[in-house]
């Protein structure tokens, strides 16, 4: 019997629901379908433990071969919408972490369909073949498949190779000044430790990333990258704002690297937009990045109603703002990771803080900036 969560199961609903609309909707920023954009399915490509199936569809039929054209089997396009509809039913009443649906295990093994997730070595999900009518071209799309059916998954998981260091300058600080500050354990302890140490007159400037593969990566990307983020981080961890759109509206509007905004560039747009492309797809802070993208090239959306939209680096533009506007940053455990204290090396005080990149729940209520709280925000 198999058992999986409710993303887990969310990628076999994905197969059986893009076999039955045998198209591919484009998404825009707000998660919304853009109108008349339409990809028709001409295949989908799943690997399995073992080996990889071809769904080819045909009018109303589905072929299903093996990797050597062998076993081919026909399904009417009928049966995977009646196994889609039930599917995300299950998935949507469920309570539980874990479950089986065993009403849709006899349909899977007889479509060779026989485990809930791709390998974990494999970054695609799944591999669709569309007709692009714009140029008549067949290109075959890697995605990773995200749903909203369960919790909000992380962009950039937290580590100690996401922390930033920062010195701390013009603090007058006394060892039970230091012990004081580090006891803070209210519910925004971070928050309320950088508070004090700036209500002693200290300020905090970004030295480095603690990883140094991390700052090269990033340097990668973009050589004033590091400097950026060190912004974002800090703003995070020193207003109300979470959300990036948000952080990324402030930073811009104080342009704490002195850019040359006067033809209204949008550098910080920009540069953070190519930082959480690279992240959706490949770069890792403890692994060298090379700047190759994996075969992965976008994500299927799979929304709590049980639309599926498509965003995928060949539609880049898109791909971006969806990264942009549908991400925040949050706390993760400061003792895990060991940042959020104040400590001491070569007679220099330090504190460090911690990048965490989650996609935002969907009942999320952006916080919108005000001209007057832009102007409170300035760090």
């Amino acid at each position: 019997m198999l058992k999986g969560n409710k993303g887990e199961w969310s990628e076999v609903y994905a197969l059986f629901k893009l076999l039955g609309d045998k198209e591919l909707h484009l998404g825009n920023e707000n998660i919304q379908k853009m109108q008349g954009v339409v990809f028709p399915i001409i295949k989908i490509l799943r690997a399995e433990a073992n080996s990889k199936f071809e769904y080819a569809i045909q009018d109303e039929i589905i072929l299903i071969s093996g990797s050597k054209n062998d076993e081919v089997q026909r399904i009417s396009i009928h049966k995977f919408k009646e196994k889609a509809t039930l599917l995300l039913n299950k998935i949507q009443s469920n309570k539980s972490r874990t479950f089986s649906v065993v009403e849709i295990e006899a349909f899977m093994q007889s479509i060779n369909c026989l485990s809930l997730k791709a390998k974990s070595s494999v970054k695609t999900d799944i591999t669709i073949v569309v007709h692009d009518l714009r140029t008549n071209q067949k290109p075959a799309l890697g995605f990773s498949i995200k749903s909203q059916l369960g919790s909000p998954s992380t962009l950039l998981n937290a580590g100690k190779t996401t922390n930033f260091i920062y010195k701390i300058e013009q603090a007058d600080l006394s060892p039970n000044d230091i012990v004081s500050i580090n006891t803070i354990s209210t519910r925004s302890k971070i928050m309320d430790r950088i508070m004090q140490i700036q209500n002693r007159g200290g300020l905090l400037k970004f030295v480095s990333t603690q990883h140094p593969i991390f700052a090269n990566n990033l340097t990668l990307i973009d050589s004033l990258l590091p400097d950026i983020l060190s912004q974002i981080v800090l703003t995070f961890y020193t207003t109300p704002y979470s959300s990036l759109t948000d952080i990324v509206a402030i930073i811009s509007k104080n342009n704490p690297l002195n850019f040359d905004t006067n033809n209204g560039h949008a550098f910080y747009e920009y540069k953070i937009k190519r930082f959480l492309t690279d992240v959706a797809l490949g770069m890792m802070p403890a692994k060298v990045w090379t700047g190759t993208y994996d075969a992965t090239g976008g994500y299927l959306i799979i929304k709590e109603d049980g639309d599926i939209l498509c965003y995928h680096i060949y539609n880049r533009n898109e791909f971006e703002s969806y990264l942009l506007n549908n991400t925040k940053l949050e706390t993760a455990s400061s003792s895990r990771h060991k940042f959020g204290k104040i400590y001491e090396n070569n007679k220099q005080l330090y504190f460090n803080l911690n990048l965490q990149i989650r996609f935002i729940k969907w009942i999320f209520k952006k916080v919108r900036i005000s001209a007057k709280q832009n102007s409170l925000l300035k760090i």
